[in-house]
């Protein structure tokens, strides 16, 4: 099972919407089939095991990371074709929470008499390795995940001189990591007239699809000179209100950008209403990277899941140096926003991430 995991780690970032799986055949204690899923190769996982393994598939031990599908989707139920190969049994790491398989896969093989087992010892990790499609099946939502770089008090950035970076070259390797596992990412236009950022994944590694770059920007002033449409404009979505000008919206829609208006409250776009639209258009993941304000909002509005604020061993104090969370805050310990499941990452000798699920309705 271990192999099947290291096999699905291989197909992270270029399965969505659909999960990343492994899947390793086993006969006479030798592996004979091996397999992961990628969004562009169709087949699955425990298909292409059972095609490398061939005559030896008949009479094997299936390892799998995920539930092997029972309904025809771009490619048939999984369970006939394992059926059909003549494997004897399957382990699973996890059931699939997707309500057209939870649990039916499993009953399928049960039935054409096959024996299947749940390994509970490895359902955490292969959890871990579908967060954000686990979250989508139970929630209808993508995962909201609010990142940020902060000094050891809190703050993103200083009053005056912003040149430079808060975190280490690792520590932003480690952030291009989070990019290429995201469908989308998310900031603010103040933040995008501040730092002229590009939003991209610069990994290198292959993606199921490109990053979707959002900008808020309630009246849009983002200018057409900006680095992030230097870059390419397909991939590129504004949320905008109706308040915005329909001559700005004109011209970024005649450069290829989108443009959506989601009316929210007090004059700003309404985040409720884009992380609805990132659902129907099958989007799992949104990361935040935004300025203190907006940070603010995504907490606010309720639409994030966890933070992963990375930490660097540096101090700006002073009450002019923005916090990694403005706006109006809580007014009140009592009421302040709570996490649970909180997870230390060492990224440096001196550096370290905080991940934590935000625990709703707090």
């Amino acid at each position: 099972m271990q192999a099947a995991l290291d096999l699905a780690r291989q197909g992270q970032g270029r399965t969505s919407p659909n999960p990343t799986v492994g899947a390793v055949l086993v006969r006479d204690d030798q592996i004979v089939g091996r397999g992961f899923h990628t969004w562009a190769g169709v087949k699955h996982a425990e298909v292409l095991a059972l095609e490398e393994a061939g005559e030896r598939a008949r009479g094997a031990t299936l390892y799998v990371t995920l539930e092997p599908c029972s309904h025809h989707g771009r490619t048939g139920p999984c369970t006939e074709t394992i059926r059909a190969a003549g494997v004897s049994r399957v382990i699973v790491a996890m059931q699939d929470p997707n309500p057209l398989v939870n649990g039916a896969g499993l009953k399928q093989l049960r039935e054409a008499g096959l024996s299947v087992e749940l390994d509970d010892r490895y359902a955490a990790e292969a959890a871990a390795l579908n967060e954000a499609y686990i979250h989508f099946m139970r929630t209808g939502l993508p995962l909201v995940t609010l990142k940020a770089a902060v000094t050891l008090d809190g703050k993103i950035s200083a009053p005056d001189d912003n040149q430079g970076w808060i975190t280490s070259e690792r520590a932003r390797e480690h952030v291009q990591k989070l990019r290429h596992l995201s469908d989308a990412i998310l900031t603010g236009i103040g933040t995008v007239l501040a730092d002229d950022c590009l939003m991209t994944d610069r990994t290198g590694l292959e993606r199921s699809r490109p990053l979707l770059r959002i900008v808020v920007d309630s009246q849009l002033r983002l200018p057409p000179s900006a680095r992030l449409l230097a870059a390419g404009t397909s991939d590129v979505l504004v949320v905008t209100t109706s308040a915005a000008s329909a001559e700005r919206r004109r011209l970024l829609e005649n450069m290829g950008v989108r443009v959506l208006t989601l009316d929210g409250p007090g004059g700003r776009t309404d985040l409720r209403g884009l992380v609805q639209h990132l659902a129907r258009e099958r989007y799992l993941s949104l990361m935040v990277e935004a300025g203190s304000k907006l940070n603010w909002s995504v907490l606010e509005a309720g639409i994030a899941d966890k933070i992963f604020f990375y930490y660097a061993p540096k101090i700006l104090g002073g009450m002019h140096s923005l916090p990694v969370v403005g706006g109006v805050g809580r007014r009140r310990r009592s009421d302040a926003i709570l996490f649970r499941d909180i997870r230390l990452h060492r990224i440096t000798e001196d550096e370290f991430a905080v991940e934590g699920w935000l625990v709703k309705g707090s």
